[in-house]
């Protein structure tokens, strides 16, 4: 385990007797994309959990960003992982530049940069508007927001490209392309295989909870 942004072998995750992962083994790189794919119920949400530290390992063994996921603190994993799920990682009763300000702080970031960030995510005008207030689109441009000030190592993202248009599915690849050429690691999970990913981008085919395909 040299190098690799995260390494996984033979991961084993249960929950309530059930394996939601089996035997899997996965290495990511640093400044790389990673597209993981699947049916509903193959594991995808599981995988992305466990590389953030917010599911534990059952069996196997895996290090993610430095952190043995077999007997290190897992909050210390949380901390240099940036996770975007379905919800999104804010608080729904502070406006979008009150949830921006606190995770500036929480990650001792200068609270200068929140209205650049604002204005790359597309929010401009909408930073007194809390965030329960926004739409779907809004509320996942906020929680790219959050991202992009904490800078993480190593990005998660559950299903952003869901139920996004021509223009915001060309955003996302644009912003996610940024990030990956500033060094960072991504991880998206999606259905099928995106239509256009970056030069380089790997895919890898859950089934199962288990790995049917890497490419």
């Amino acid at each position: 385990m040299s190098a690799s942004v995260a390494s996984l072998r033979d991961a084993l995750v249960v929950r309530g007797g059930f394996p939601l992962l089996s035997g899997v083994t996965l290495e990511l790189e640093p400044a790389s994309m990673s597209v993981v794919t699947g049916a509903n119920g193959a594991g995808k949400t599981t995988l992305l959990q466990l590389l953030g530290g917010l599911v534990a390992l059952s069996g196997g063994s895996g290090v993610v960003c430095g952190v043995d996921l077999g007997s290190d603190d897992r909050r210390a994993l949380r901390r240099r992982v940036g996770w975007l799920g379905h919800e999104g990682s804010f608080y729904d009763d502070l406006t979008v530049r009150e949830n921006l300000h606190f995770a500036a702080r929480a990650m001792a970031r200068p609270i200068e940069g929140i209205s650049s960030v604002v204005a790359r995510v597309g929010l401009e005008g909408r930073e007194l508007v809390p965030a329960r207030l926004l739409s779907a689109g809004q509320r996942r441009r906020l929680g790219l927001a959050w991202l992009l000030l904490r800078r993480p190592e190593l990005w998660l993202l559950d299903e952003p490209y869901a139920a996004l248009d021509d223009e915001g599915r060309d955003y996302l690849d644009a912003l996610l392309g940024d990030v990956v050429a500033a060094g960072a690691t991504v991880v998206v999970s999606a259905h099928d295989a995106l239509r256009r990913v970056p030069t380089g981008t790997r895919t890898v085919r859950l089934v199962g909870g288990r790995v049917a395909g890497s490419a």
